[in-house]
């Protein structure tokens, strides 16, 4: 068995006299994909909110390869290697993939009389080194073009990238295949197998059973803030999932 790199204990969550989240508790391994279902307002945006840190919990603890996180906040959380890729992307549009992934992070040299510049040529060759480490193909032309030229696939992959690249040791990913076309979805999900193997936790939230039941290891389904189903992917089926969504028992 993997080691623990992630423990939800007893989280709850309250939004004026809305219960969002009610005693919660999950695990996640190092190297495998959780994955987090459950219909709209069940409660999955809370939890992942808590863990990236935007949120903070009303009562309950989260631990962190076994330690306290006691000053959760989203730079903390993304110290700590818990990075979160949600629908959006965060991309900037008009600027190229090695800028996105050191966006904000740009690294800097020094010129004569102490003048500074990007180091444009080591973002591009580093850039170009972490996407063949994930088997991802963009065309080099390509990347040195706004990434608002790029394919949907390609943008997921890039801000997959980004988050690998500063070592990202937790995935949370919201709906990651949503708007793809077939062969685009699928090139994620390799990737989500290449990250696996990296060692990679992937909290992995879809309404695609299809894709849940391709990529995850494990289920966990929430309903109305209560965690109702916690499964062996290989031990469960569509249906029965479907019907702890609903009705919140098989």
């Amino acid at each position: 068995m993997n080691n623990c790199i992630l423990e939800i204990k007893s989280i709850s969550k309250r939004f004026g006299g809305v219960k969002a989240l009610n005693n919660v508790s999950i695990k996640l391994f190092e190297g495998e994909v959780l994955a987090l279902a459950g219909d709209n307002g069940a409660g999955k945006s809370t939890l992942i909110k808590i863990i990236s840190g935007v949120y903070n919990s009303d009562k309950g603890d989260i631990l962190f390869n076994g330690k306290n996180v006691v000053n959760n906040s989203p730079n903390y959380s993304r110290n700590l290697g818990i990075e979160t890729i949600y629908q959006d992307l965060a991309l900037a549009d008009n600027l190229d993939v090695s800028s996105n992934i050191f966006l904000g992070r740009e690294r800097i040299k020094q010129n004569f009389k102490f003048l500074q510049r990007l180091n444009r040529k080591l973002m591009f060759d580093e850039s170009v080194n972490i996407l063949n480490s994930l088997n991802i193909e963009i065309p080099k032309g390509s990347l040195k073009q706004p990434v608002a030229s790029l394919s949907g696939g390609q943008r997921q992959a890039i801000a997959i990238s980004r988050a690998i690249y500063w070592n990202a040791k937790i995935l949370i990913m919201d709906e990651p295949t949503a708007a793809l076309g077939v062969p685009e979805q699928r090139k994620v999900l390799e990737l989500i197998h290449t990250l696996k193997k990296n060692k990679i936790g992937i909290i992995f939230i879809s309404h695609n059973l299809n894709d849940i039941f391709s990529v995850s290891d494990r289920i966990c389904v929430l309903r109305q803030g209560k965690l109702v189903c916690e499964k062996n992917i290989n031990e469960s089926n569509k249906e029965e999932i479907v019907s702890y969504m609903v009705q919140g028992h098989s």
